[in-house]
């Protein structure tokens, strides 16, 4: 496995690779300082996860995360000391797959990194097994994973991917947030709807439902959500 950090303190991203070796003896850890550099390296090396900061010198992490959003899906996990869920928020929707707040323990950080890493590797297919799905201008292909609106590609992240084939997989179903969040991240995350929530808005927005006068993603208060298609 390789990890990509993108830290500048020296102390916690140290405190990073011990904590990744204990699961990982053998991982390569790539370590920068430079956000510019990160973006680089995420370009040249394609590691298999990525672990940022957001106080970064020179460019703010967002920006980073930003840039590597704008070429790749590589799976993010933002680690940061701004605990402002306004911060959170911004980060799940700019394109993170989990953000972690410092100070931070071994224990969880292995489980958040091994967490993404399943969802990044999750394989998913529709009841029929077709490995297309189209519906109005939505059209999903489950053997390279491409997403198409209107023909034009959608760039999602792993975890925006493995939502939107749980919901396409029962659709004209009911999905309780609880059933989502636990195939979509795992059951350590059965209870956090208000990432849920972020990332059916990001795929909404990303899917241009929310300006679909027949949305294909609808919300059932007090529920869950359901993926009703074309009619």
């Amino acid at each position: 496995m390789t990890v990509l950090v993108i830290e500048d303190n020296e102390q916690v991203a140290d405190n990073i690779s011990v904590c990744l070796r204990l699961a990982w003896s053998q991982a390569n850890i790539n370590t920068t300082a430079d956000g510019n550099k990160g973006v680089d390296l995420v370009e040249t090396e394609s590691p298999d996860i990525v672990i940022l900061d957001l106080e970064l010198p020179g460019i703010d992490g967002f920006k980073v995360m930003e840039q590597i959003r704008s070429f790749s899906d590589v799976p993010i996990i933002i680690l940061t000391a701004r605990e402002a869920e306004m911060d959170k928020a911004k980060g799940l929707e700019t394109g993170a797959d989990d953000y972690i707040t410092i100070p931070f323990n071994c224990i969880d950080l292995i489980a958040r990194v091994k967490a993404v890493l399943r969802r990044a590797t999750m394989p998913h297919l529709v009841e029929n097994h077709s490995s297309m799905f189209i519906t109005g201008n939505l059209t999903i292909n489950f053997a390279t994973h491409d997403v198409l609106v209107s023909g034009e590609p959608v760039n999602l992240t792993p975890t925006e991917y493995n939502l939107l084939c749980n919901l396409v997989r029962n659709a004209g179903k009911v999905l309780s947030c609880r059933f989502l969040l636990e195939k979509t991240w795992g059951s350590d995350y059965i209870d956090d709807t208000s990432s849920l929530k972020k990332y059916i808005y990001r795929l909404r927005v990303k899917l241009g439902d929310n300006q679909n006068p027949h949305p294909l993603l609808v919300t059932q208060r007090g529920i869950g959500y359901m993926f009703v298609g074309d009619s």
